[in-house]
Protein backbone atom coordinates (compact mmCIF):
# COMPACT_ATOMS: atom_id res chain seq x y z
CA UNK A 1 0.00 0.00 0.00
CA UNK A 2 0.95 3.09 -0.59
CA UNK A 3 0.70 6.20 1.13
CA UNK A 4 2.31 9.38 -0.45
CA UNK A 5 2.26 12.93 1.19
CA UNK A 6 2.92 16.35 -0.53
CA UNK A 7 4.63 19.66 0.98
CA UNK A 8 6.21 22.48 -0.14
CA UNK A 9 3.16 24.10 -1.21
CA UNK A 10 2.45 27.84 -0.37
CA UNK A 11 2.27 31.68 -1.83
CA UNK A 12 4.53 33.23 -4.17
CA UNK A 13 4.84 35.68 -6.34
CA UNK A 14 4.78 35.73 -10.05
CA UNK A 15 8.00 35.10 -11.67
CA UNK A 16 9.33 33.22 -8.26
CA UNK A 17 10.00 29.69 -7.24
CA UNK A 18 8.95 26.67 -5.39
CA UNK A 19 9.72 23.40 -4.78
CA UNK A 20 7.09 20.58 -3.62
CA UNK A 21 8.07 17.01 -2.46
CA UNK A 22 6.72 13.70 -2.47
CA UNK A 23 6.81 10.76 0.16
CA UNK A 24 5.48 7.53 0.05
CA UNK A 25 5.15 7.07 4.01
CA UNK A 26 3.45 3.30 3.53
CA UNK A 27 4.76 -0.03 3.52
CA UNK A 28 5.32 -0.57 -0.09
CA UNK A 29 7.96 -2.78 -0.93
CA UNK A 30 8.02 -2.06 -4.72
CA UNK A 31 9.51 0.77 -7.02
CA UNK A 32 5.99 2.53 -8.65
CA UNK A 33 5.93 5.21 -11.68
CA UNK A 34 5.33 8.58 -10.11
CA UNK A 35 3.66 11.84 -11.33
CA UNK A 36 2.37 15.27 -10.82
CA UNK A 37 -1.15 16.74 -11.22
CA UNK A 38 -3.11 19.52 -10.36
CA UNK A 39 -6.44 20.87 -9.86
CA UNK A 40 -7.21 24.47 -10.05
CA UNK A 41 -10.78 25.95 -8.32
CA UNK A 42 -13.59 24.67 -10.28
CA UNK A 43 -11.56 22.93 -12.83
CA UNK A 44 -10.81 19.47 -13.96
CA UNK A 45 -7.63 17.86 -12.31
CA UNK A 46 -4.60 18.05 -14.97
CA UNK A 47 -1.54 16.57 -15.71
CA UNK A 48 1.63 18.64 -14.97
CA UNK A 49 4.66 16.17 -14.90
CA UNK A 50 5.77 12.52 -14.63
CA UNK A 51 9.18 10.44 -14.33
CA UNK A 52 9.14 7.33 -16.51
CA UNK A 53 10.33 3.90 -15.57
CA UNK A 54 12.97 2.33 -15.81
CA UNK A 55 14.20 5.06 -18.01
CA UNK A 56 14.01 7.81 -15.26
CA UNK A 57 12.74 9.91 -19.16
CA UNK A 58 10.41 13.00 -18.24
CA UNK A 59 7.09 14.18 -19.92
CA UNK A 60 5.15 17.49 -19.15
CA UNK A 61 2.46 19.05 -19.98
CA UNK A 62 3.00 21.75 -22.55
CA UNK A 63 1.65 24.90 -20.08
CA UNK A 64 4.78 23.87 -17.83
CA UNK A 65 7.66 22.90 -20.15
CA UNK A 66 10.80 24.43 -19.50
CA UNK A 67 9.24 25.96 -16.40
CA UNK A 68 8.93 22.89 -13.99
CA UNK A 69 11.18 20.22 -13.55
CA UNK A 70 9.94 16.38 -12.10
CA UNK A 71 12.90 14.47 -10.07
CA UNK A 72 13.08 11.07 -8.32
CA UNK A 73 14.31 11.10 -4.50
CA UNK A 74 16.76 8.20 -3.43
CA UNK A 75 14.22 6.92 -1.00
CA UNK A 76 11.41 4.23 -2.26
CA UNK A 77 8.98 6.14 -4.38
CA UNK A 78 10.17 9.91 -3.89
CA UNK A 79 9.04 12.76 -6.27
CA UNK A 80 9.79 16.24 -6.44
CA UNK A 81 8.53 19.22 -8.55
CA UNK A 82 10.85 22.14 -8.73
CA UNK A 83 8.86 25.20 -10.21
CA UNK A 84 10.10 28.58 -11.51
CA UNK A 85 9.15 31.21 -13.69
CA UNK A 86 5.63 30.58 -11.88
CA UNK A 87 2.59 32.31 -13.03
CA UNK A 88 -0.55 32.91 -11.42
CA UNK A 89 -2.16 30.52 -13.91
CA UNK A 90 -0.18 28.29 -12.12
CA UNK A 91 -2.44 28.21 -9.06
CA UNK A 92 -4.26 25.00 -8.21
CA UNK A 93 -3.84 22.49 -5.89
CA UNK A 94 -1.06 20.16 -6.55
CA UNK A 95 -1.58 15.97 -6.01
CA UNK A 96 1.37 13.24 -6.21
CA UNK A 97 0.33 10.20 -7.90
CA UNK A 98 1.85 7.12 -7.92
CA UNK A 99 0.85 3.42 -10.18
CA UNK A 100 2.67 0.30 -11.14
CA UNK A 101 1.53 0.97 -14.31
CA UNK A 102 -0.33 3.47 -15.80
CA UNK A 103 -2.01 2.88 -18.95
CA UNK A 104 -2.07 6.66 -19.97
CA UNK A 105 0.29 8.87 -17.67
CA UNK A 106 -1.71 11.84 -18.69
CA UNK A 107 -4.83 10.19 -17.35
CA UNK A 108 -5.15 11.21 -13.78
CA UNK A 109 -8.12 8.32 -14.25
CA UNK A 110 -5.51 5.45 -14.52
CA UNK A 111 -3.55 6.50 -11.21
CA UNK A 112 -4.08 4.37 -8.03
CA UNK A 113 -2.50 6.19 -5.28
CA UNK A 114 -3.40 9.81 -4.47
CA UNK A 115 -1.71 12.25 -1.71
CA UNK A 116 -3.70 14.44 -0.01
CA UNK A 117 -2.40 18.01 -2.37
CA UNK A 118 -0.89 20.99 -1.21
CA UNK A 119 -2.33 24.50 -2.26
CA UNK A 120 -0.06 26.55 -4.49
CA UNK A 121 -0.83 30.58 -4.91
CA UNK A 122 1.24 32.69 -7.17
CA UNK A 123 -0.06 36.34 -6.80
CA UNK A 124 1.12 39.85 -6.22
Amino acid sequence: QVQLVESGGGLVQPGGSLRLSCADTGPASQTYFMAWFRQGLGREREFVATILRPSGSTRYADSVKGRFTISRGNARNTVYLQMNSLKPEDTAVYYCAADERPHQYYNARYWDFWGQGTQVTVSS
